[in-house]
């Protein structure tokens, strides 16, 4: 399957899937991020953050698997070494045991930043290059993190 067989123009779509690439290396190195917060979590709030690092990890498990698929309807193979992963991603990995619960916060609230940076050059390449489909997929990722923003910053008490 190529572009053309979904009416893109291969030319116009190929920085898009470039672009998926990196979104999806960053993608990795946030999931594992949020792995190692549920897994060192300690503290007062151990319970309250341990359950939403695991709905987090879940969630952004999905999203690599719709952003890889993505790449692969858009005729062009997924990046899928984790050596490519850390590589390609400007999020960086962190040492998750001993950090306290809300040095993890912080951390995860810095990856959905560049995220949402990532998802908002991948939302005008994907219009320019007239690909829907992907301009669609990634404004719903978008929406999810910048309300969990909204809801991480609540909860750390910060404006």
């Amino acid at each position: 399957m190529d572009a053309k067989e979904i009416s893109l123009s291969e030319k116009k779509v190929k920085p898009v899937v470039d672009m998926l690439n990196d979104y999806l290396a960053n993608y990795h190195i946030h999931y594992q991020k949020l792995r190692g917060c549920h897994w060192n979590i300690k503290g007062q709030n151990f319970f309250t953050l341990h359950i939403k690092f695991e709905e987090l990890y879940t969630n952004a498990q999905l999203t690599i698997d719709e952003i890889a698929e993505r790449v692969l309807t858009l005729g062009k193979p997924p990046h899928s070494r984790f050596a490519d992963y850390i590589k390609e991603s400007t999020i960086k990995e962190i040492d998750t045991i001993g950090l306290n619960d809300l040095a993890m916060v912080d951390a995860v609230l810095e990856d959905m930043a560049k995220l949402i940076e990532l998802e908002r050059d991948l939302l005008e390449a994907s219009d320019t290059a007239g690909d829907d489909g992907t301009n669609d997929m990634v404004n719903r990722f978008m929406q999810f993190k910048e309300k969990t923003t909204w809801m991480l910053r609540s909860f750390a008490g910060k404006k």
